[in-house]
């Protein structure tokens, strides 16, 4: 463990002592641990003879290992003491006083018997000054005579069971700052307590001095803190056993000697071994602020309920915890306390649990802490495991919180809380809210979304505004929905929101379900109060205008708002649900910075006019962004297009994903420029390696906007356009014509003028190396005034330095810092001092003082240092506002550069495709089609190299349905999801892995693929079939390509066949759209065996019937399917023979489907005409309803059909 021991403080410089005894100095370079300073000098420790004396004088520091000097006594083995050792805590430093001296065993010139008794001060809890703890204060001077102090050290004790193990991060804070910060109880209502410490040194004794043997009168000390109870006495146990033939009749120790055990037991027990339920009644029975208890239905477990006399016996450390942690009752509480932050009471036993943190004890607390610099890697450990982080700063140092007291005007009488540093929250951090650089995981967004539902003529409503907090992007949304709530299933399968904010009560509980099947199970969910937490739509617009978020030259005039919520104004909903989402980014601390931006847009899940409408389902079922197996990208269409370089590229490219052009115009247009970007390679490289290592710029200027940006990032982010500028000026060169590369080229801002001002308005080389911007000489009058005046200081100590080598007469003399003791006179041995300088500590050659005027130097320089660090910060935040002020030019400049990464990663995708590959070609003709000739499947070209291709044609002048028939694994499913994501390529503006490529843009990929229930929703498998086909009948049209896998196997032979064959014949005639319907009902082949619109396919496989194996073709040709070869794949996955031969009988005897087609073929070679059921139907249909009811398309089928009867 690393040990942090009192005296490093930089402004606590200490009056000298004198030098002690070599002994002395022996015994302190022995000492290994705080436990080892107190068993330094027993305080039961025997009257020494004139040897044991002697032995003194060698160590002062006894060890039971130790070999006992030649001239000694004999020893005897003695019993070790009954009296416990109390264990070392990093929380709980242990402070020793001298109580006197023995006056029994006092003689001149010879050390005491027994060393002077220590026991720890009373602590006081009233927080130190943490980095500039006692500044300057000098030590009596008369203790110059005693020994010189010894600055403590940190050691390391690899055998010590403490309560930390840190890392190399931690040892280095600790090294860096003072160990109070950390150790050091925080407040108290007790006085301060003086921090200089007198230790009697044992000298070495005169010879001939008789000792006296009788020990001395024992004492009894009071422990202030109420930990133990120590008596201690003159003689220890070992003394006690010892034998002396003068006197055989053993010692008898005195009665207040002996520390009964059952005394020990009673001392009061340390929090981190107890339950904070046992030291603060209140967490016994947890109620929340309104004082209700978890098992109401309105209980808010964000609160706690503290009792008003509990306020009242809180120390002022623990006050100011406990009103924070109080209304952040479920989030971990990170309280920063000088160069670490803690954690307390629950949130402490939480971080020991799951990440072993040790466990230690401050105040009437238990803890565990971090260092300040692993702050981010142990907020994002609790944010992954669903936990709220909120993070407590300082507000101030020591220094600048003593500057401020003494510029008070007004002596007021010091409270109990004005003895702490002032600390306020600073930010709330959640998974789904994340917005600083270094805890954002990945590149894509994270989305925080407020949903609003309602009933409209019986009709689900929803409102919805969902952020990306990282970028300050909000989007608003309001929609009637159907009974499927189609739309709404889109929008969250698309955004896939990381934190969902729920109306409490007033939630449909289908939408719940559409919730949790398209989310992630690390998803937060906040149920708000309604109204009180999640406002109406009248509260937001008043909460928008008293906060006054936008500025506006008129009180409470709404021409301000940004258009989108301008306009928002009209959608009560929305509105509503935008006032939940501000609530409660009002509560993480950082609203303001984000809705300030201005940053608002609507948002449509289905865009019908513009784009190819992909749904909730289908991104599901195509695994278009996260595969089915383990959630991941592996696999998917987004894996294989996303080549992009920048993180603001990546998060557009998506967008395009969710969203392919439907305008064959503006597809061919983002071809055009692919093959121009391939046909130079060079400019696709250059792209590359020059904006490769851009940072998230889209994300970073939203930080320099709520002034929340390290100097670092800063400069990244002026290097990163700087290298834009750069490009761009490499793509002009390029662009040729009237292409979309020419268009985003020339709308990109002049970012040469908005760049000038800062190419010398600080000093870069020290952004790097301090991570301060220190601005040019002239720009910022403020910093240069206080530079100045740190100058003059230090010219000042300069000058005294020169003087006191002047009056000493020795050049050597020179200034030393030794942690934050700055600025020691550093004197040689030799040289003799004036009487009126302060020791303040020594090595074997030199020795450090301080003047009284050097003090006072050294006191104005770090008032000057200290406040010159906030006229940094002042700066910093100066250049940020200016920077800002452009941030209109800056997005422009992002959204080129992320459109133009976008194309080049389908350039780079199209080029890794291999041979063949070909660029789609798009017909506008009436009739939809769809051609592929040799396709392969574009997400398995890396995974499989033996892909075997096929040939697609739908529409056109073919049927427009593929009745698809084969053996179970023979590669169906495969046809069908091949041919939806090579449409999705084809429209995103991609090529294609095949020959040849002919289609119509398809305006709406709908699919009913797999099996699965809801069991949670009380929907059976078939149930979710019949439900998701309801969707494409209702929605699909002549445009749509629609894939349906095996309908109606959830249900019995005889009512699966019945819907399969009443869905085929209603998307074939009457909708008319393109697709597949793959099936094992063969007897469908028979039924639509004459219908126009309806083209039997089939897998190819081999069969041998003697083993019963199956060779899969996967080769699609022209046929029916023989049979679906069940019991030949129950062969193949080791089902017993004897079960297989039994189904085979009974399959033979029992089954039915099949044999529909051979009554058809039977009444057929009779002379009769088999007419299907559906054109039974329709013509049915005609004579009641009318010719045009049935449509002309349904009735050219019809005649069709008729006619090849």
């Amino acid at each position: 463990m690393v040990r942090g021991i009192e005296g490093n403080e930089m402004s606590t410089p200490r009056a000298s002592q004198k030098k002690q005894p070599a002994s002395a100095s022996r015994s302190a370079k022995n000492q290994k641990s705080i436990l080892g300073f107190f068993q330094k000098q027993s305080t039961n420790s025997p009257t020494p003879t004139l040897s044991d004396t002697a032995a003194a004088t060698e160590s002062s520091t006894p060890k039971i290992t130790k070999s006992a000097p030649k001239n000694s006594a004999p020893a005897f083995s003695p019993q070790p003491s009954s009296d416990p050792v109390q264990p070392s805590s990093p929380i709980r430093q242990e402070r020793v006083v001298s109580l006197g001296k023995n006056k029994e065993n006092e003689v001149a010139g010879v050390a005491l018997s027994s060393p002077s008794r220590k026991a720890r001060k009373a602590v006081n809890y009233a927080e130190s000054d943490e980095e500039n703890d006692d500044v300057f204060r000098p030590i009596d001077n008369d203790a110059r005579n005693g020994r010189t102090a010894k600055r403590r050290r940190l050691v390391v004790d690899d055998d010590s069971d403490d309560e930390f193990e840190l890392d190399e991060a931690t040892q280095q804070a600790l090294i860096e700052d003072d160990m109070e910060d950390f150790i050091a109880p925080d407040d108290s209502e007790d006085d301060p307590v003086s921090h200089k410490r007198k230790r009697q040194q044992p000298s070495k004794p005169s010879a001939g001095v008789k000792l006296p043997s009788s020990p001395p009168v024992p004492v009894k000390i009071d422990d202030t803190d109420g930990d133990l109870d120590l008596v201690t006495g003159g003689s220890s146990t070992a003394q006690q056993w010892t034998y002396d033939p003068a006197n055989p009749t053993p010692l008898r120790p005195r009665s207040t000697v002996q520390t009964p055990k059952n005394d020990v037991k009673k001392g009061k027990a340390k929090p981190s071994h107890t339950e904070p339920e046992k030291r603060h009644l209140w967490l016994t029975n947890i109620l929340d602020a309104d004082r209700r208890p978890p098992t109401h239905p309105d209980y808010d477990p964000k609160t706690l309920y503290i009792p008003p006399n509990a306020w009242s016996n809180f120390s002022a450390f623990e006050k100011q915890y406990w009103e924070i942690k109080h209304k952040f009752w479920d989030a971990i509480v990170f309280f920063k306390k000088g160069k670490f932050y803690e954690l307390y009471e629950k949130d402490a036993i939480i971080g020991h649990q799951l990440f072993d943190l040790k466990l230690t004890d401050r105040v009437n607390m238990c803890m565990v802490g971090v260092p300040e610099a692993s702050l981010e890697l142990w907020a994002n450990q609790f944010v992954a495991k669903g936990h709220r982080v909120a993070r407590v700063d300082q507000m101030e140092s020591a220094l600048a919180k003593e500057m401020r007291e003494r510029g008070d005007k007004k002596p007021t009488k010091t409270k109990k809380e004005d003895k702490v540093i002032r600390r306020e929250l600073a930010a709330v951090l959640t998974l789904g809210t994340l917005v600083d650089t270094g805890m954002l995981t990945d590149d894509m967004s994270k989305f925080c979304m407020a949903i609003k539902e309602t009933d409209r003529d019986n009709l689900p409503a929803f409102g919805i505004a969902f952020v990306d907090t990282s970028t300050a992007q909000f989007h608003l949304c309001e929609f009637t929905d159907d009974i499927d709530m189609t739309k709404f299933e889109t929008l969250i399968a698309q955004m896939r929101p990381q934190e969902l904010l729920i109306e409490k009560s007033c939630f449909s509980a289908k939408a719940l379900r559409i919730l949790k099947n398209n989310t992630s199970p690390s998803t937060l969910w906040n149920f708000l109060k309604p109204g009180k937490e999640f406002w109406s739509a009248e509260t937001t617009m008043q909460e928008i205008q008293v906060a006054e978020y936008f500025e506006s030259a008129k009180e409470g005039d709404t021409e301000s708002w940004p258009p989108v919520l301008r306009e928002a104004r009209g959608h009560s909903l929305t509105m509503s649900a935008f006032g939940a989402l501000l609530q409660y980014l009002r509560t993480l601390k950082i609203e303001r910075e984000l809705v300030t931006l201005s940053n608002f847009a609507w948002y449509d899940p289905i865009r019908k006019a513009t784009s190819l409408v992909l749904d909730g389902q289908t991104l599901i079922n195509l695994e278009i962004f996260a595969n089915n197996f383990d959630g991941s990208t592996e696999g998917t269409l987004f894996s294989i297009l996303n080549r992009c370089v920048t993180p603001f590229g990546k998060r557009l490219l998506k967008q395009w994903v969710c969203h392919p052009l439907a305008d064959a115009k503006k597809i061919n247009a983002r071809l055009d420029a692919v093959d121009a970007l391939n046909s130079n390679p060079d400019v696709t490289d250059g792209f590359t390696s020059s904006l490769g290592k851009l940072p998230d710029l889209e994300r970073l200027i939203s930080r320099i906007h709520a002034k929340r940006c390290k100097a670092q990032d800063f400069l990244k982010v002026l290097e990163g356009f700087e290298q834009i500028e750069y490009t761009v000026e490499l793509l002009e060169q390029f662009s040729q014509g009237d292409s979309i590369i020419e268009q985003l080229v020339s709308s990109m801002p002049n970012l040469s003028s908005a760049l000038q001002g800062w190419k010398t308005a600080f000093d870069r080389d020290v952004v790097k190396s301090d991570g301060i911007l220190v601005p040019a000489p002239g720009i910022e009058e403020d910093f240069d005034t206080s530079q100045q005046h740190i100058s003059n200081c230090e010219a000042n100590l300069n000058r005294l330095l020169k003087q006191v080598r002047t009056d000493l007469n020795c050049q050597t003399i020179c200034y030393n810092n030794i942690g934050k003791e700055i600025y020691q006179l550093e004197v040689p041995k030799k040289v003799k001092v004036p009487n009126t300088w302060d020791q303040m500590s020594s090595t074997a050659k030199v020795t450090r003082y301080y003047t009284p005027e050097l003090r006072k130097l050294v006191r104005a320089l770090q008032e000057a240092q200290e406040t010159h660090g906030q006229i940094v910060r002042d700066v910093a935040i100066r250049f940020y506002t200016r920077f800002d002020e452009q941030y209109n030019t800056w997005l422009a400049a992002i959204k080129v550069i992320a459109q133009l990464d976008c194309l080049i990663s389908l350039a780079k995708a199209s080029a890794s495709l291999g041979e063949p590959s070909s660029r789609p070609i798009f017909s506008e003709g009436k009739r939809t089609v769809l051609e592929f000739e040799e396709l392969r499947h574009p997400c398995m070209l890396n995974s499989v190299k033996d892909f075997i291709p096929n040939n697609i044609k739908l529409g056109g002048d073919a049927a427009s349905i593929n009745l698809l028939t084969g053996a179970n694994a023979a590669g169906k499913s495969t046809i069908l999801r091949m041919t939806c994501i090579a449409v999705i390529m084809a429209q995103v503006g991609c090529y294609l892995p095949c020959t040849s490529a002919t289609l119509t843009p398809v305006d709406r990929i709908m699919s009913r693929l797999g099996a699965n229930d809801n069991i949670f929703a009380s929907q059976s498998t078939f149930f979710v079939e019949l439900s998701e086909t309801q969707k494409i009948l209702a929605e699909a049209t002549p445009r749509s390509l629609v894939i349906l896998d095996e309908l109606g196997r959830g249900t019995s032979s005889y009512d699966g066949v019945a819907v399969a064959q009443a869905v085929l014949h209603d998307i074939s005639t009457r909708i008319g759209c393109i697709g597949f319907f793959a099936t094992h009902y063969r007897s469908l082949a028979k039924e639509f065996e004459m219908h126009p619109e309806v083209a039997n396919k089939r897998m190819r496989i081999h069969v041998d019937d003697t083993s019963r194996s199956i060779t899969f073709l996967y080769k699609l040709e022209d046929g029916v399917a023989e049979g679906s070869f069940g019991m030949h794949c129950a062969a193949m996955c080791g089902i017993p023979s004897k079960v297989i031969e039994n189904a085979e009988i009974a399959a033979k005897e029992w089954e039915h489907t099949s044999r529909l087609g051979e009554r058809m073929e039977k009444k057929k070679e009779e002379g009769a005409v088999y007419i299907p059921l559906g054109m039974q139907s329709d013509i049915a249909w005609a004579l009641r309803d009318g010719i045009k009811e049935v449509g002309d398309g349904a009735l050219d089928i019809l005649r069709t059909a008729l006619a090849a009867l």
